[in-house]
């Protein structure tokens, strides 16, 4: 496992360092100290896990989760109290509350190990190089979490961003549709028109539209119509 330390305490990363030690299959690839330096870091070291600060210089945690394509593994390491971390300590991410316990540290390395082990069986029959975007860090108000896109049925254009159609939830991501159109998996995403990116795993009926187009239902209510080009591209993959 590859950890990248991120935290602009001299004190802290070296205690991190001296707590990861005692795990052989643990290996500190690098320690950054700002967001702009955890960003380059993680770009160019690619790490498998980030213990990251919440507050830091020219920005927060949240701030490099959210500038990252493709975000690693996190546990955020922060002297807030526990009530402060409930409020954004949801779904992949965990967190450690300094000062660090190595009991701890134990546990949430473990959880990181689970998750890996899910991920690599879910993954091993498409295994490639350039494999698609999987996930993504998204921030709502007060919450932050990480989306996996297999479970969104629907991403519309909002300028340069994209808005993610969740249940009960519609975050904005900061990444154009058409980026995300040639990072995700073609199998399960394709292009309904300029403003929409549906997920063909949610498909439940399709119609015929105006002007030959065509209009999909997705479970759960949403319709989007196709523009004409789409509506025929479409015919012609799925041979209809």
């Amino acid at each position: 496992m590859r950890v990248l330390i991120v935290d602009d305490e001299r004190l802290a990363r070296a205690e991190l360092r001296r707590l990861l030690a005692a795990f052989p299959d643990v290996e500190v690839v690098g320690e950054a100290t700002h967001v702009d330096d955890a960003c380059r870091q993680v770009e160019s070291l690619e790490p498998d896990l980030l213990l990251l600060d919440i507050q830091m210089p020219g920005g927060s945690g949240f701030d490099v989760l959210a500038r990252l394509d493709e975000p690693p593994d996190v546990i955020f390491t922060t002297a807030f109290d526990a009530h402060a971390v409930r409020a954004f300590s949801v779904n992949a991410l965990d967190y450690l509350l300094k000062p660090i316990e190595a009991e701890r540290l134990t546990e949430a390395l473990e959880r990181v190990r689970q998750r890996s082990r899910q991920t690599q069986r879910a993954s091993e029959p498409t295994q490639a190089s350039g494999a698609p975007l999987e996930r993504v860090f998204v921030k709502e108000g007060e919450r932050c979490w990480l989306v996996q896109l297999s479970q969104v049925p629907l991403i519309t254009s909002e300028g340069n961003y994209s808005r993610l159609h969740l249940a009960g939830h519609q975050p904005l991501l900061l990444r154009s549709l058409s980026y995300l159109e040639e990072k995700l998996d073609p199998a399960r995403f394709f292009r309904a028109s300029r403003q929409h990116l549906i997920n063909l795993d949610f498909v439940d009926t399709l119609e015929p539209g105006p002007g030959g187009t065509l209009v999909a239902r997705l479970r759960g209510g949403p319709e989007v119509e196709m523009s004409r080009r789409q509506s025929q591209r479409f015919r012609e993959r799925m041979s209809l």
